[in-house]
């Protein structure tokens, strides 16, 4: 299977005459590609029937805030007149014309998708309703689960010169009516808005077939309830989206403040987007065209259901046998060895671990351990996702509650997650924590925790260092890595790094970490230039990378400016990809590659050979929070933290990284012209989320590792994998 895309055209300002779409691809167009990606995981007849329908539901969502944020922010720059462009070279209006026409190509494949998997779900006694005639009980059911459940929640609204028009709120849906009056003939229009508190789909109770069906389509069904009095003439659904981001106000002098005030500004965005049912009433669609006041929003007509996120719903069917296998995470063995004692198995050695395969458990019970333990002073923590049902915050709020002194800093500008965290930064102060909003211009992105703990006459600091957030729920699903260690060189940059987010002191050096905005992009620098050197002295020079987004210009520069000096650049770029790879005397020597699988990959490595053929033990290796984008190195706080234990270096390069580049089954290479091919798995398929699921790591397992069960070796080999015992 390929999926099309070409992510470019025309040159970026500042490039030589041979950039444009030879140099970069569209940023936007990427992306979508990326969520072309996804939605071909729907299509994948190896995976559960659930599974695929729950990547069609994926694909939705993030269709929805790509438009909210990302096709949003370009129609603002349209309407304001801001002459900016792509990295490619392209207008704002130039990508929304282009973007506009693959969105309809994606929507409408979405939903060929869907019937498709509908009909192989109503073979197995899983039914979407959508128009199909209704049995007798089943209307009879809905009949009064709409009396008892929706009709007391739904508002009819007329649409004439007495009523305003009513607001439809982001991510509104609505049905409108025509109606005639029985008693005089007068021609009538009513819209229903359904309420956000309704769930999307209802589904019918019995054994047997499980029957769902959408909350609009119920509202549709039962318009005669609504409108005693009324022929029904006709009838349409309709969805609003709006632009959802924020702009932050650099005077801004209450944070908190503004950030409520912005939240409810974002409900009441411009509409980016108008999506109607087919065969929507014309004079219905003009009417609604003009009083939404669209300026260059996108307005999308689909067959059947409007917004597939909705579907998530039916993934959580009770049906085990049409879901991946339950996965249960390790804990880390060294750990247990300690008798459950964080402190104790970092202090011995440095520890990193593997999530999802490893519990993220262990980070947890460091930050329980911390509040409990007597002999633990202060704790330190960065917060930007923490999830809905946090136990971080619970174990923050425990340690504030037992005297220690607690410091988070929490982020506000988390896309999404601003209420969330609003409210987690209510329930600290009130604990005793000092919470910290950090910078008004940056986003403190790094994930890192330090518990500062008296010992002998003395005080050890043991730190955490992730790829990922602080998140229970999304740690069982993305692939992520935690990095703890008690050496007092990370100890003392940690302290920095948290004296220059609470009061502003910049670092005037670090020893171990290097952080962003303030020399993380240097030292990447440093690393790819020694790398040239390696190459240019006739030595083997080489850069592994994995990362979920590459688009900054400058670092795509330097690596260019690497392959033309003969160093060999394989990446792993889950989403975003602007660097045009396998182009002659630019790019020759870069490959990349994208997995989409049952995990979703997030941790972000570095690996440069250092004047030796890769893998291989002198290797520079870095973990970090930060991808390969301009935002990332300019405009947030990020750390970027080298790996020096050997057993912790081997795991990230030898089994974290080479299974990234020998994974067959569920990688995408992408090709110079912007299109991404599946890789043919071969004759020996390599499936890299199966390898950890049923191998154990290196790090972390103690006396494991010279006893019992060994770690298959993986090894670079012509034409795939190979294991073989460590």
């Amino acid at each position: 299977m390929r999926t099309n895309g070409s992510a470019g055209a025309s040159a970026a300002p500042g490039a030589d005459s041979s950039t444009s779409t030879e140099r970069y691809f569209n940023r936007e167009l990427s992306w979508l590609e990326f969520n072309r990606r996804v939605l071909a995981e729907a299509q994948n007849e190896t995976y559960p029937l659930l599974e695929r329908l729950r990547f069609l539901s994926i694909s939705g969502s993030n269709l929805d805030e790509f438009m909210m944020v990302r096709v949003a922010g370009l129609a603002g720059q349209l309407r304001s007149q801001i002459v900016e462009t792509s990295i490619d070279g392209l207008t704002a209006g130039q990508q929304l014309q282009t973007i506009y026409r693959a969105i309809e190509d994606l929507v409408r494949e979405q939903h060929a998708i869907l019937s498709d998997l509908a009909g192989k779900l109503d073979e197995v006694g899983i039914r979407l309703i959508g128009d199909r005639k209704l049995e007798r009980h089943e209307a009879e059911w809905l009949g009064e689960y709409f009396e008892r459940h929706v009709l007391p929640a739904l508002t009819p609204q007329a649409i004439d010169p007495a009523h305003p028009f009513p607001f439809i709120a982001n991510q509104g849906t609505g049905v409108l009516f025509s109606l005639v009056r029985i008693a005089d003939g007068a021609e009538v229009r009513e819209m229903i808005l359904i309420p956000p508190a309704l769930p999307r789909f209802v589904r019918l109770p019995g054994e047997g077939t499980a029957c769902w069906i959408g909350i609009e389509d119920l509202v549709r069904r039962k318009g005669s309830r609504l409108f005693p009095g009324f022929r029904i003439h006709g009838h349409g659904t309709f969805r609003v989206l709006r632009d959802s981001d924020m702009e932050i106000e650099e005077d801004a002098e209450d944070l908190v403040r503004h950030f409520r005030t912005a939240i409810q500004r974002r409900r009441r965005g411009k509409v980016i987007l108008l999506q109607l049912q087919e065969n929507f009433d014309p004079a219905a669609e003009d009417m609604l065209r003009e009083k939404l006041r669209l300026d260059h929003a996108l307005v999308l007509k689909s067959p059947g259901l409007l917004s597939m996120t909705g579907l998530a719903a039916v993934v959580e069917e009770e049906r085990p046998e049409l879901k991946f296998e339950p996965y249960s995470p390790r804990y880390p063995e060294r750990v247990r060895e300690q008798d459950g004692d964080c402190f104790a198995a970092i202090r011995d050695k440095d520890i990193i671990i593997h999530h999802p395969y490893e519990s993220f458990e262990v980070v947890i019970d460091f930050l329980r351990q911390a509040a409990s333990d007597p002999d633990v002073v202060a704790i330190k923590q960065t917060l930007y996702r923490a999830g809905k049902q946090s136990a971080v915050i619970a174990a923050l709020i425990a340690a504030a509650e037992a005297g220690k002194s607690v410091t988070a800093v929490v982020e506000l500008k988390a896309r999404f997650d601003e209420e969330q965290n609003l409210m987690w930064a209510s329930q600290l102060e009130r604990a005793g924590v000092q919470v910290i909003y950090g910078f008004v211009d940056w986003k403190t992105h790094a994930k890192v925790s330090m518990v500062v703990r008296r010992e002998g006459d003395g005080y050890r600091t043991y730190c955490h260092f992730g790829t990922g957030n602080y998140h229970p729920i999304t740690a069982r699903i993305y692939t992520d890595l935690s990095f703890f260690t008690a050496d007092p060189r990370f100890g003392r940059d940690a302290g920095q790094l948290f004296n220059f987010i609470t009061g502003y002191i910049e670092p005037k050096r670090t020893e171990m970490l290097s952080l962003s905005p303030l020399g993380l992009r240097r030292t990447l620098y440093e690393c790819i230039e020694r790398e040239i050197a390696f190459a240019k002295a006739g030595k083997p020079a080489s850069i592994w990378a994995k990362l979920n987004s590459l688009t900054d210009s400058q670092l795509i520069n330097r690596l260019y400016a690497a392959s033309e000096a003969g160093v060999n650049i394989t990446l792993v770029i889950r989403g975003i990809c602007c660097l045009r790879p396998g182009v002659p005397g630019l790019s020759e020597r870069i490959s990349v590659k994208s997995i989409i699988g049952r995990f979703l990959e997030h941790s972000r490595v570095w690996a440069f050979g250092n004047g030796a053929e890769m893998p291989n033990r002198r290797a520079r290796v870095y973990i970090s929070s930060a991808d390969g984008m301009s935002r990332n190195l300019d405009r947030r706080v990020e750390v970027l933290v080298p790996i020096r234990n050997r057993t912790v270096h081997d795991q990230v390069l030898d089994q974290v990284m080479l299974a990234n580049l020998l994974d067959t089954e569920q990688s995408w290479r992408l090709e110079p012209d912007g299109t991404y091919h599946r890789m043919d798995p071969g004759p020996k398929p390599f499936n890299l989320h199966r390898y950890f699921m049923t191998n154990p790591s290196l790090s972390g397992r103690g006396a494991a590792l010279t006893k019992g069960r060994k770690v298959p070796k993986l090894a670079l080999r012509r034409g795939g994998a190979t294991t073989k015992p460590d």
